[in-house]
């Protein structure tokens, strides 16, 4: 079988002293640098926290030893941090030096397809098919959790192609209709769960997915139908039926039904660690904390969803202004997906709330060294507490740094830009958000981004009509929006078109009550002439949001005379 990948931060902490303290016994001459000096500049290099330096340095070293064990300890150190390209070359060399290597094939396969070399990736995973004990077909079951783990379109067409040759497997298509939720090609998914349910009509998960992918198509009550008869029809019904069911309750917004279904399986399974997960969850979502404060200790009694449990009792502290309870509990996630996010409230919290900003980043800092795969989260995490700490230089540090090691990060470049914006670098702000629409261009907000810029901040008109067409393109994107309506309503005003204008910043306003869309509504009254409603609606935003700068400052320049 193949094992998960994914390496928690204490096996990376350790592995990066492992590589360090490693002997040079099975090195080889090099014509540049040796193996020890590799290995130290890449030391060296982890301590200043120029993570891509350093492990470049490793991959260096792993070249050009013989020892296989270097090559997988440099591959998953590269992996670790994200250095997929470095990850690559590093389990190739690995692959090279132990050919049997099945581990060393699924790195080589997962980073291929993340470097775009789809057919060499797709050449790499069918050999991994060949090396099953069983069933080719089962097999790729076991690619699913893998590929989930990549780009979505691109894993979905690897994997249906990989499953071409098993049409008539139930193991096939259910993989197939997991790879095509992912991709969103959700009439795929529908049909390959369909198939995969007459294929083997016993199989209880595919049938579920089935109920999954109903909901996804937009069908809320026949998913729920045809989950519920699992149930009803069943005169003892699998808690895995009721389990989904709950979700599907869960996901249209019937919470206490959904409540209901777990509360059965809880009856029948009383230690179920993931029903009381979700009961907790559920009482949170109804903000019920005090029901669900006791279900998150329940659970972190079960040892089991530990950073989970931790994290939802840290929020509800958050909530209840309970300051030093909520950053000692943010603070002890350390791993799975919400360690960041909670590291970085907990920093916030600190710096703002406790005003211990020097702390605040010394515990960013902590938590970068102890747990490496988080390392590069951190240097954003740091960039963006810098910014809020009106510190734009040190801010913009860290933002280059990031954006060094995610060249690819949409948020990395928008942030970027922001900073630059508020650090009056208006032509590098724009830049930026240049560089970011065009290596994305289907992202409705880097579109926004750039054509709100350029209608905010210029005063030329072509750079106005840039930037309705932008505007124009993210709207078709996200049509519902309110931010890009707001916009579009913004470039309409600029471009001498304020009947429009109103239409649109109205229409954002009525979802999205934001002191800067009033500010907005305010001006475009105030060139209609309708200043007694400009007025009324400033008054009514700096009642909800006294100390906004923004609205302080249309008063100002507006209606200096007023209070």
């Amino acid at each position: 079988m193949i094992r998960n990948t994914y390496m928690d931060s204490t096996f990376a902490a350790g592995l990066l002293l492992a590589f360090v303290t490693l002997t040079a016994s099975a090195q080889e001459p090099s014509p540049g640098l040796d193996y020890d000096e590799y290995i130290e500049m890449a030391a060296e290099g982890m301590q200043a926290g120029e993570y891509l330096a350093a492990v470049r340095h490793y991959v260096k070293a792993a070249e050009i030893s013989e020892s296989a064990e270097d090559a997988q300890k440099a591959t998953r150190v590269a992996h670790s941090f994200g250095f997929n390209a470095e990850a690559l070359r590093a389990a190739e060399r690995w692959l090279e030096l132990e050919k049997d290597s099945e581990q060393a094939l699924v790195f080589v396969a997962q980073l291929q397809l993340r470097e775009g070399q789809v057919r060499q990736s797709k050449r790499s995973f069918k050999r991994l098919l060949k090396l099953s004990d069983g069933p080719e077909d089962e097999r790729l079951l076991s690619f699913v959790a893998l590929l989930s783990e990549e780009e979505p379109v691109a894993a979905y067409e690897l994997l249906r192609d990989l499953a071409k040759p098993y049409k008539d497997s139930a193991s096939a298509n259910y993989a197939v209709a997991v790879m095509a939720m992912s991709a969103d090609d959700i009439d795929v998914a529908v049909e390959r769960a369909r198939m995969a349910t007459e294929q083997d009509p016993d199989w209880l998960k595919a049938k579920l997915l089935y109920g999954r992918t109903l909901l996804l198509s937009g069908d809320e009550e026949a998913a729920i139908d045809y989950t519920a008869r699992l149930v009803g029809d069943d005169p003892d019904p699998d808690p895995e039926s009721r389990m989904e069911l709950a979700l599907l309750y869960m996901s249209t917004g019937r919470n206490d039904e959904a409540l209901s279904q777990v509360n059965q399986v809880l009856l029948e399974q009383p230690a179920r660690a993931d029903a009381l997960r979700l009961m907790a969850i559920i009482n949170f979502r109804e903000q019920r904390f005090d029901a669900a404060w006791s279900d998150f200790e329940d659970l972190l009694a079960t040892r089991r969803y530990t950073n989970d449990a931790l994290f939802y009792l840290a929020r509800i502290a958050d909530i209840r202004e309970e300051i030093d309870q909520a950053v000692r509990l943010y603070s002890s996630v350390q791993t799975g997906p919400n360690a960041v996010p909670a590291q970085r409230r907990a920093s916030a919290l600190v710096a703002f709330e406790q005003e211990e900003p020097e702390l605040a980043l010394q515990m960013l800092d902590t938590f970068a060294q102890t747990s490496p795969a988080n390392a590069i989260d951190v240097v954003l995490a740091k960039a963006q507490l810098l910014a809020t700490m009106d510190r734009h230089d040190d801010a913009l540090i860290y933002y280059d740094r990031f954006v060094e090691f995610r060249p690819d990060s949409e948020n990395g470049m928008l942030g970027r830009a922001e900073l630059l914006l508020r650090m009056d670098r208006l032509d590098d702000a724009i830049a930026q958000y240049r560089v970011s629409a065009e290596m994305f261009p289907e992202s409705a907000t880097s579109l926004n981004a750039l054509g709100y810029t350029l209608a905010d901040r210029s005063t030329k008109l072509e750079d106005y009509k840039e930037a309705e067409i932008l505007i124009r393109k993210a709207l078709e994107k996200d049509p519902d929006n309110a931010a890009i309506i707001d916009s579009m309503g913004w470039v309409l005003f600029r471009l001498g078109k304020p009947e429009e204008a109103l239409v649109e910043l109205e229409r954002a306003y009525a979802s999205f009550d934001d002191p800067e869309v009033a500010a907005h509504i305010v001006e475009v009254l105030h060139v209609l002439d309708r200043s007694d409603e400009a007025v009324a609606l400033l008054e009514a935003a700096e009642e909800k949001d006294p100390e906004n700068e923004l609205l302080e400052a249309v008063r100002e320049r507006l209606f200096p005379d007023t209070e």
